[in-house]
């Protein structure tokens, strides 16, 4: 019996001994919900750095320099605001005649076609008028009777001198003489009022252009009566002209007379002309709620034509500093602006929003930071990279 008690004592010990062992060496296991997540949360950063790295675009040294690749530090730069105008291109005013004869005639000759370059003085037609023929009759006949009258004076006097003829026949040819030379005065003025010039004894007259200039419209036509009312020709200097824009109300205030501008147009895009605004109207037209401006502008190579649209960005006093990018910088991947940006790795598509356009490139206003290194040159190689990268993992 006693042996009994001592067997059951034993395996009593030896039962408790063995479950203290289990229970130290057992780790708690974790919930399958937990072991879930930890799971996708290794396959998720995985696949981040994995697409990290497909993201940039590898390049090698010999690579870049091949690609031609253009690199630059943004910075921000110090730019003035500016008022972007939609205009139309419109002939110097102060420069524009409309030329008409002076009498009435029948044109006999057009010696000018429409678009000729003229100089000032040079003929544009050639009119027969009856009255200027009149004209030139009575002042013809105006200056015989002045010389005849004159020779008889001459004669008259010489004999008063010599006390050969009374004081009263020499006061009657003295006072005839100057009645002609009155007349001959009057006739001569009027022919100058007609013509110009009194040079030619017949009834023909040129008209001659005002200034240099080009022949913009042309209505003379051979045969036809001429009027002083009827316009035979119209000339413009175009080594200046105007664009008249439409200016907002809310923008009234920021325009200046003075403030210098930059038009543009869409036939030379890759040239700018330099001018400023002239004259702001102090007329409101209370139908549209805008305030014609006008801008002047040399055109010496007369690029410019009348009637063209154009874009004319006012520079105004105010300033302020952006982040600018040539336009060729930024591309449209996947209807998104876009820019590359190099990194340690290679180069990354960086998604960007622009603002206004400037003449020296796009004001960038979200995306990217100063300091950053940006691809300005030669960045269709790396979006023709990307793409090319993107249909490979499509496929």
């Amino acid at each position: 019996m006693q042996l009994n008690c001592y067997k059951t004592l034993l395996l009593t010990l030896t039962f408790s001994i063995l479950l203290m062992g289990c229970g130290a060496s057992k780790t708690p296991e974790a919930s399958p919900k937990e072991a879930t997540e930890q799971s996708d949360k290794t396959l998720s950063e995985t696949k981040v750095t994995t697409e990290n790295k497909k993201a940039e675009i590898q390049l090698s040294d010999e690579e870049i320099q091949q690609s031609g690749l253009t690199i630059v530090t943004i910075q921000p730069e110090k730019i003035s605001d500016q008022l972007v105008l939609s205009a139309n291109i419109t002939a110097n005013q102060d420069r524009i005649a409309f030329v008409a004869p002076r009498v009435e005639g029948k044109v006999i000759k057009v010696t000018a076609n429409l678009g000729d370059q003229v100089k000032a003085g040079q003929s544009l037609a050639v009119v027969d008028s009856i009255q200027m023929g009149e004209a030139r009759a009575e002042n013809r006949h105006a200056q015989s009777e002045l010389k005849l009258a004159e020779a008889n004076f001459q004669r008259t006097d010489k004999l008063y001198k010599d006390e050969v003829v009374p004081q009263r026949q020499w006061l009657e040819v003295k006072n005839a003489y100057e009645r002609a030379q009155t007349t001959a005065r009057e006739s001569a003025d009027h022919l100058h009022i007609l013509v110009g010039s009194s040079d030619t004894g017949i009834s023909t007259f040129v008209i001659t252009a005002p200034f240099s200039g080009v022949v913009i419209e042309k209505d003379a036509v051979m045969g036809e009566l001429a009027k002083p009312e009827d316009k035979l020709f119209t000339i413009a200097d175009l080594s200046t002209v105007w664009i008249e824009a439409n200016v907002a109300e809310k923008d009234l205030g920021k325009l200046t007379v003075g403030s210098p501008t930059t038009v543009t147009v869409s036939s030379f895009p890759d040239e700018s002309f330099k001018g400023k605004v002239s004259y702001v109207s102090s007329i409101f037209d209370k139908e549209t709620r805008t305030v014609k401006a006008r801008i002047e502008l040399p055109n010496p190579d007369r690029k410019l034509r009348i009637d063209m649209f154009a874009k004319a960005t006012v520079d105004l006093s105010s300033s302020r500093e952006a982040l600018i990018l040539p336009q060729e910088a930024v591309l449209l991947v996947q209807g998104q602006s876009t820019v590359y940006v190099q990194t340690e790795g290679g180069f990354e598509a960086r998604a960007v929003e622009v603002g206004e356009q400037l003449n020296k490139g796009v004001v960038i206003t979200s995306g990217l930071k100063a300091g950053e290194h940006v691809v300005t040159g030669g960045a269709y190689t790396l979006k023709s990279r990307q793409l090319k990268s993107q249909i490979g993992d499509a496929d």
